[in-house]
């Protein structure tokens, strides 16, 4: 068993917590904005290719004092680094300063100090020292400092692990993968439930909530190389590979109940076709052109998720935010009887004028806008009767 962390935003830790868990990795324990767990080879492997909330994965290689430069370059120097990647292999240090005042290390310094630990480490052993290369290295390294104390790790995912080689450019506003499989696994999404996206965009929560329910691992169709987990020298090939094949095996065929998602512009449908084709779920998602206030509930029960408007990078046509937020609460107290509504919106948005409580609120950050995912049971019949407050 090894020491390994993986990263996500600090209001979707819990999050990852479960997956990590249900995925084998044992002692796992929550920082800020990381978890820390154990691993075998196996399951390390297995968790590139299925967590769908992380945003990196990383091995801890060594954690020590370091409370000057002199001593983080001497820690790092006892690193056998040419155990971990040849001169074959081009190589960046980032730095993570945490620690504030006088003499703490700026994040320059801690990427210096290793740097030149590694070049010396392979001047020691009378090897070719390998190549820096800050756009597009085979082997990214993170020093982290806090308290005195670092953590030296190889990020193993490479790219960050939203990138899952099936979205393209167009929309003006799109959500990251890691966020929207983050807003499914919150509102307790497993495919049990028909889902509906009625302003999908570019498709990203439908397609994430195939995978889903598929038990399709999400960076499966990840091109060979792009894991910088591959380009290490221990890397075992044939484990990599048995992992993959188990991993499609465990697939299913069909989904237990449908996704359905729509959107008004419909050049974002063929964007979203486009963006399930390549994500290989096109067959299992239920795409159509239509405005949200022309939808009914496709089912008696079911799952609506959608990310809002913000009124920032998107307009509402010949309408305020005000009274568009009033006119989707008047439309899902009309049309989804039996549902749950679960509406990601900006913080700052008149989201109030949905005309609905929140049964729920989840406090997000989406990139460095503060959101809110709100979750609402829209109950059928009287909502005097059902207990449910109606907003003024």
């Amino acid at each position: 068993m090894t020491s390994y962390l993986a990263t996500c935003p600090e209001e979707t830790i819990s999050v990852l917590v479960e997956e990590l868990e249900q995925n084998g990795a044992k002692n796992v324990q929550s920082g800020y904005k990381f978890v820390k767990f154990e691993a075998s080879d196996k399951i390390y492997y297995k968790l590139h290719l299925t967590l769908s909330t992380a945003s990196n994965l990383f091995t801890i290689i060594k954690e020590c004092a370091a409370t000057s430069s002199k001593m983080l370059h001497s820690q790092a120097k006892r690193i056998k680094w040419s155990t971990f990647f040849n001169a074959k292999s081009t190589y960046k240090v980032d730095g993570i300063a945490g620690d504030r005042g006088e003499h703490a290390m700026s994040s320059n310094q801690l990427s210096k100090e290793v740097r030149v630990a590694i070049e010396d480490h392979f001047a020691h052993v009378k090897e070719k020292v390998p190549s820096v290369n800050l756009k597009d290295p085979d082997i990214k390294i993170s020093v982290m400092v806090y308290k005195g104390r670092a953590s030296i790790c190889i990020n193993t995912s490479g790219k960050s692990l939203h990138k899952r080689s099936y979205r393209m450019a167009g929309h003006p506003a799109p959500l990251k993968e890691t966020m929207a499989a983050s807003l499914l696994k919150l509102i307790g999404y497993d495919g049990s439930q028909v889902l509906y996206d009625p302003m999908c965009g570019s498709g990203t929560i439908a397609i994430e909530a195939a995978f889903i329910a598929l038990n399709k691992a999400c960076n499966i169709h990840r091109k060979k190389g792009q894991f910088s987990l591959e380009h290490l020298l221990y890397f075992d090939k044939d484990l990599w590979r048995d992992v993959q094949t188990e991993l499609r095996k465990q697939k299913e065929d069909q989904l237990k109940h449908p996704i359905y998602a729509s959107d008004i512009e419909q050049s974002y449908i063929h964007a979203a076709q486009d963006n399930a084709l390549r994500a290989r779920v096109e067959k299992f998602v239920d795409f159509s052109t239509q405005s949200f206030f022309e939808t009914k509930k496709p089912s008696e029960t079911g799952f609506l998720i959608s990310n809002l408007p913000y009124g920032e990078r998107i307009t509402i046509d010949g309408d305020d935010l005000k009274s568009f937020y009033k006119k989707i609460g008047d439309h899902l107290k009309k049309e989804y009887s039996g549902w749950s509504a679960h509406l990601f919106v900006n913080e700052k948005s008149p989201w109030k004028f949905i005309g609905l409580k929140p049964d729920k609120k989840f406090s997000l950050l989406n990139g460095s806008i503060k959101t809110k995912l709100l979750v609402f049971k829209l109950y059928k019949g009287s909502k005097k009767q059902k207990g449910v407050k109606i907003s003024s």
